[in-house]
């Protein structure tokens, strides 16, 4: 019976798995049947579907009523009529990836480069399994690369290039044998290279570049004998780059910039890299000696080695490059030793396509040859700053008739500027900065209307600033400080409607008054300082809508402070210090929301100081050097000040006097030994009381806050110095010194020589002492109004019953100790 069951058993799960492989065997011949142009059509449909209608115009053609073969980008095989190539570059298409689109099973390409398509890869793409091309570049697809990637057996192109994928590269990559081209760049990939590329014998392009790879290279590269290109530029790779990469003989792209890598590079590596067009090492910490075997690849166009640390001289060899266009070795240690130093700058005028040459941030000195002015009429560019060039400039660089860009700053160049410069008329970047140029600068350099940056700082220049630069209507930005111009600022310069980065003419002697700001509308800073600058200023600095940064400081301006500068919302930093300026501080300067810097310091400022938006923070406000200025309104001038100081003292020093006489006529009567005398004092003029200040003053505030910042309120003595009712610590251990003893005596009808009455004394520097304690200035030491009192009926007591037992002789020498 057991059997039978165990029988049944086993025959029920046959059936049951015969069931499922019928069904499964069923589904692939359904779906074998099924898919064809119709399920083509489908997905095409579908992957449309997932576009935004705003972008659809290019896809016009693709509609159900007729046959996807003729819709545009689609193509299909003759025999089978299935999909094999969608091709839809550059039409702007937007919106996410269908994952039907991986039903067309036959397509053999896809390239979708150059849209805006968005979101992730599907992971079905691994099933077109028939596909060659795969390009999807220069979207915003982002996510993951998908793992089933490599199972594109057949791929020949790969391109993700970028788009903003984040993810490693798939470590078996290598499976993907007839893969030429792989171009994953401008993403944001991370993690290592792998060394499975080291298996694609087919490979001929590798591009990594711009993405966050790490660890070195792997030496497996050096068995891609067929590779022509390897970019690996802007990523954070480090190590030294394996000797048989530099055996990749069929290289022409050799492009490792801007990464972490050092070593020296092989002096013959023209040698083993003879097909090279690209050599670019640049910004790595490479070491050692240009090959000069770089200079005899007859081929080659680029050579970019800055920014590293190679030194020695520049080997010779470099007429021999006629195709060269760009030679780029600044910022190494590159010297120029004995007579014929600068002999390579002659050989590149042999190189008639050059267009670019660099040699800036080196060690190179001498005089620059007037040979320079043969390079190739296609130079455009031309660095040779921060170097020890000197001599003057020579005037054959006029002749470079295509220059855009002249670099020859922070050298020991000398002369005048040669009028040639004037002839560059595509020229748009100058920079002779840093220099000992003398002499005036040249009306010729107005007629360098493409000019969008001049540099003529720290240098020797004397003389007026040129009109002719108003005919500069293409300038970005203009420094002129630190020289020895004089005369006014031009007023056609403050009509540049371009002048939007710097304009700085500070640091010279430039005088007169600041003209009215034309259509100087879009100047992020403006730099006036340091010059003899007169009159007001100009109220039309309000039209500069996106100034950030105002230097007028340091000069002879007058006036008041313009309330307009309140509409100058962009900004950031404000300084008018060491100037004539009088009047109030606009409260407008409040409404300057960015501004982080203030400094209106030494001038003649008076009135009350605004409490609003900057102000509030007194770290990023200068007010010293301007008396009149107080805390807060009503202010009160200095001389009805003193008036009411001189008068709150005589009436506080009066009533004082006023209860010692009573309480002296009450010993008086009660002893009859103590004869009335007036108060004197020993104090000089010089030691008495002058009159006080009524205004806080801006230097000691500022510097009591610094001194404490935990404190919300100030308490500071510095703080408090000159308000009325105020008296220093230090007259605390001096009351009589700073009584006048005149002012008493006048008060009393006495004769202040006859000398003290000890009990007035005594009255006196009691009443006093307790006010004093009163408004001290720490607050655990300051007394309430019941202390007070307390104080003062002690006093009065002590005082009473001290004549009751003592003898008036003896009283002066008592209270004498009693108040020590």
């Amino acid at each position: 019976m057991a059997f039978s069951c165990q029988l049944l058993v086993h025959f029920g799960l046959l059936i049951i798995i015969l069931h499922h492989l019928q069904l499964h065997f069923l589904f692939i011949g359904v779906s074998a049947a099924t898919l064809s142009i119709t399920t083509d059509t489908e997905a095409l449909i579908s992957f449309k579907s997932q576009l935004r209608n705003d972008t659809l115009t290019p896809l016009s053609s693709w509609n159900q009523s007729s046959s996807p073969c003729n819709w545009t980008g689609v193509q299909c095989d003759s025999l089978n009529q299935r999909v094999i190539s969608l091709e839809l570059p550059s039409l702007g298409l937007s919106g996410q990836l269908s994952p039907y689109i991986c039903n067309l099973s036959s397509l053999q390409s896809l390239q979708l480069q150059d849209n805006q398509l968005t979101g992730l890869i599907p992971d079905q793409i691994g099933n077109l399994f028939s596909l060659r091309v795969l390009n999807m570049s220069s979207n915003t697809l982002e996510g993951n690369l998908p793992s089933n990637i490599t199972r594109l057996n057949q791929l020949q192109i790969l391109d993700l290039s970028s788009n903003k994928i984040v993810s490693k590269i798939p470590q078996d990559i290598g499976s993907l044998k007839k893969l030429e081209v792989l171009k994953l760049g401008k993403n944001s990939l991370y993690g290592a290279i792998p060394a499975s590329l080291g298996n694609i014998s087919s490979l001929k392009n590798i591009s990594f570049g711009t993405n966050f790879l790490t660890g070195s290279i792997p030496s497996d590269l050096g068995r891609l004998h067929d590779l022509i290109e390897l970019d690996l530029i802007l990523n954070n790779l480090n190590g030294t780059v394996p000797p048989s990469v530099y055996n990749l003989s069929s290289l022409v792209n050799f492009a490792l910039a801007s990464n972490s890598l050092g070593g020296e590079i092989p002096q013959d590596v023209g040698l083993k890299l003879p097909k090279l067009i690209v050599f670019n090492i640049c910004f790595n910490y490479f070491t050692g000696g240009i090959p000069g075997s770089l200079h005899n690849l007859t081929n080659i166009q680029v050579i970019r080695m800055a920014s590293n640390f190679l030194e020695g001289t520049v080997p010779p060899g470099l007429g021999n490059l006629p195709f060269l266009r760009m030679y780029n070795i600044g910022y190494n240690r590159i010297v120029s030793s004995g007579v014929g130093g600068l002999d390579f700058i002659t050989s590149l005028t042999n190189s008639t396509r050059l267009n670019f040459l660099a040699i800036d941030g080196n060690m190179l000195e001498g005089v620059i040859p007037e040979t320079v002015g043969n390079l190739s009429k296609d130079l455009s560019t031309l660095y040779m700053g921060q170097n020890r060039f000197n001599g003057s400039i020579p005037r054959s660089i006029g002749l470079l008739s295509g220059l855009q860009l002249l670099n020859i700053s922070h050298n020991s160049i000398s002369g005048e500027i040669p009028h040639e410069l004037g002839q560059l008329a595509e020229l748009q970047e100058l920079s002779l900065a840093g220099n000992e140029i003398s002499g005036v600068i040249p009306d010729s350099l107005g007629n360098l209307l493409k000019l969008n940056l001049i540099d003529l700082s720290r240098n020797k220049f004397v003389g007026r600033i040129p009109t002719s630069f108003g005919n500069l209507q293409s300038l970005l930005y203009m420094d002129l400080s630190s020289n020895q111009l004089n005369g006014s600022i031009p007023v056609e310069i403050l009509n540049l409607p371009t002048l939007s980065n710097v304009l700085n003419l500070s640091m010279n002697s430039l005088s007169g008054a600041i003209p009215q700001i034309g259509r100087l509308s879009g100047v992020a800073s403006i730099d006036f300082s340091s010059n003899q600058l007169d009159g007001d200023i100009p109220s039309s600095f309000s039209n500069c809508l996106s100034l950030e940064n105002l230097f007028l400081n340091r000069n002879q301006l007058s006036g008041s402070i313009p309330k307009a500068l309140g509409e100058v919302r962009a900004l950031e930093t404000l300084d008018l210090s060491t100037n004539r300026l009088s009047g109030a501080i606009p409260v407008e300067l409040q409404n300057l929301q960015v501004l982080r810097f203030l400094n209106l310091s030494y001038n003649d400022l008076e009135g009350a100081i605004p409490s609003g938006g900057v102000f509030q923070n007194l770290s990023a406000v200068h007010l010293e050097g301007n008396e009149n200025l107080c805390l807060q309104a009503p202010c009160v001038n200095r001389g009805e000040g003193r008036r009411n100081v001189r008068y709150y003292i005589i009436i506080a020093v009066a009533v004082a006097l006023v209860l010692c006489l009573t309480v002296g006529s009450i010993l008086y009567i009660r002893s009859r030994k103590v004869k009335v005398a007036t108060l004197s004092s020993s104090s000089s003029p010089s030691e008495q009381l002058k009159p006080l200040a009524p205004m806080i003053s801006y230097d000691e505030l500022r510097l009591a806050t610094e001194e404490s910042t935990n404190q919300v309120s100030i308490s500071s003595t510095h703080a408090l110095r000159g308000s009325i009712g105020y008296i220093p610590p230090a007259f605390k251990e001096k009351t009589m010194e700073a009584i006048d003893p005149e002012l008493v005596s006048l008060i009393l009808n006495d004769d202040p020589s006859e000398g003290p009455n000890n009990v007035q004394v005594y009255c006196v520097e009691a009443i006093v002492g307790v006010a004093i304690s009163c408004t001290a200035d720490n607050p655990d030491e300051r007394i309430g109004i019941r202390d007070a009192v307390s104080q003062l009926k002690s006093s009065r007591d002590s005082l009473l019953n001290h004549f009751d037992h003592t003898s008036a002789a003896h009283t002066n020498s008592y209270l004498k100790v009693l108040l020590k």
